[in-house]
């Protein structure tokens, strides 16, 4: 590599890729040495093709969302977005012809957002063909496959709809696929993910449903900040009375010792916040269950029922939180 790559001296790169395994949490999985190599190799920009199914396009805006690197530096300089219909600058022949040669050409990441339909494929045509079609298609060439966000992952809300929605893993059954659920994707989960596999070339160690260990090991209620009131049995039920603003939100539908997902300590909105700290109960959205299963989303059902049970049981640890 030379000394000045995109405005970077040697040092300054090597201090970003060091940020950056420590931020997406590689640096011990991956190495900072690898990865750097891994990102020189990355200026010949990945080929990625993004297509969105029965979706909200949140996945997308989460995208654009980020902030280093800013979505104009992530699209233009460090991957090579051949394909995305709500993004690109292209349409019509000028959009599909990029698709179509990507494909041919193949070896590049395919992303994935939203649902297919089962009941029906009108319910989702892109370019005038079913969106299934096109997801096979591209699946056929793809280095790697990546369903972003509950829809594409497990279904999402569309599953409990007329339309039936299915994940990508239900109609490519040929290829491994990475999911990252969570509504919407989590931009370092995907792009950790991405930096892994261009570090490793390969699949990052995966659980039962498909989802990378790094980011999906541990519960959300293992590292929330209301853990002790939920430990003493001090439940939410006035939103109103100021003396219960932290207690536990199980009795609100919270669905936290029952999701899978590093929300507590990642947080959202640039390490901001997160759906608990907000005052909202976890909606287990990393999780297949969301969205069909975990209704109603605040107020107790079975979800609730089942993890009183676990507690009563003492399959729920107690753990003090200074």
């Amino acid at each position: 590599m030379s000394e000045v790559v995109k405005g970077l001296t040697r040092r300054d790169f090597m201090k970003y890729c060091t940020g950056a395994a420590a931020a997406l949490g590689l640096a011990e999985i991956c190495g900072v040495e690898k990865i750097a190599q891994a990102l020189e190799a990355a200026l010949k920009k990945p080929p990625v093709i993004w297509l969105t199914g029965q979706d909200c396009t949140g996945c997308s805006i989460s995208l654009l969302s980020i902030e280093d690197p800013g979505p104009a530096s992530l699209v233009l300089d460090k991957i090579s977005l051949r394909y995305h219909d709500a993004i690109m600058a292209g349409a019509g022949h000028v959009a599909e012809k990029a698709l179509h040669d990507t494909i041919k050409e193949g070896g590049y990441v395919f992303i994935f957002e939203g649902s297919i339909p089962a009941a029906d494929d009108r319910f989702c045509l892109v370019g005038g063909r079913p969106i299934k079609q096109t997801a096979l298609k591209t699946a056929a060439n793809a280095a790697a496959i990546i369903s972003v966000g509950a829809c594409a992952a497990y279904g999402g809300i569309p599953r409990a709809t007329v339309s039936q929605g299915l994940p990508l893993s239900k109609v490519v059954t040929d290829k491994p696929i990475i999911n990252l659920p969570t509504c919407p994707v989590h931009m370092d989960h995907l792009m950790g993910t991405i930096l892994y596999y261009l570090t490793t070339h390969k699949v990052p160690p995966l659980d039962n449903i498909g989802r990378p260990k790094m980011y999906f090991g541990v519960s959300v209620h293992e590292n929330c900040r209301r853990r002790p009131y939920f430990d003493a049995e001090m439940y939410l039920k006035d939103w109103n009375d100021p003396e219960q603003k932290d207690w536990c939100l199980l009795e609100k539908g919270c669905k936290g010792p029952d999701t899978m997902s590093d929300c507590p300590i990642r947080r959202w909105n640039n390490g901001i916040n997160f759906c608990i700290d907000a005052g909202a109960p976890c909606q287990g959205c990393s999780e297949p269950s969301f969205y069909e299963q975990n209704s109603p989303l605040y107020a107790m059902g079975p979800v609730t029922d089942r993890i009183l049970a676990m507690k009563a049981a003492g399959l729920i640890p107690k753990k003090k939180i200074a």
